[in-house]
């Protein structure tokens, strides 16, 4: 297997799948261990983090471009797609729900947010559910606002307002 570097520039927008979207505020040369290192230093304002990352094991962890509209336009579609009820236990099913997460993948986000997404009150739903439809809910939310170029909470009422005329 050949390591393949990624071509990102200081300013681009980019989505890492372990803590969604960020921009690169710079490319650097370090020296680590002796070792000279070039890194993507990736800023997540929503978590106020910065991340260096390799640009040798960009590729590895999944860091990618934002998606195409078209892209993102299936995902939000995919949203108002009717759901299987999955009988298995609720520990196996969250474990699926934080890998459809951690793939950064946005159908995937949809779909954990289509299983999860709850229309009342009256509906019960766990904290362990309610915090892993937050999550999906947030990496979506910056993906739809970064593509778009508008307000984070401005994106999460329109995902919501897709989810809500789906049920």
């Amino acid at each position: 297997m050949t390591i393949t570097e990624i071509n990102f520039s200081q300013g681009d927008m980019v989505v890492y799948p372990a803590h969604g979207v960020g921009r690169i505020t710079d490319v650097e040369d370090q020296t680590i261990s002796g070792h000279k290192l070039r890194v993507f230093v990736i800023n997540f304002d929503q978590k106020r983090m910065t991340v260096r990352l390799p640009v040798t094991k960009a590729q590895v962890a999944g860091l990618r471009s934002l998606s195409p509209t078209n892209d993102m336009d299936l995902a939000l579609s995919s949203l108002t797609k009717k759901i299987k009820v999955k009988r298995n236990m609720w520990s196996r099913r969250a474990q699926e729900y934080e890998a459809k997460i951690n793939s950064g993948n946005p159908v995937s986000l949809a779909e954990v947010l289509r299983e999860l997404y709850k229309e009342s009150a009256d509906e019960e739903q766990t904290y362990s559910e309610r915090q892993i439809y937050q999550t999906a809910l947030q990496r979506l939310s910056h993906e739809v606002a970064a593509i778009e170029g508008i307000a984070v909470d401005k994106a999460t009422v329109k995902v919501e307002s897709i989810l809500n005329t789906a049920a």
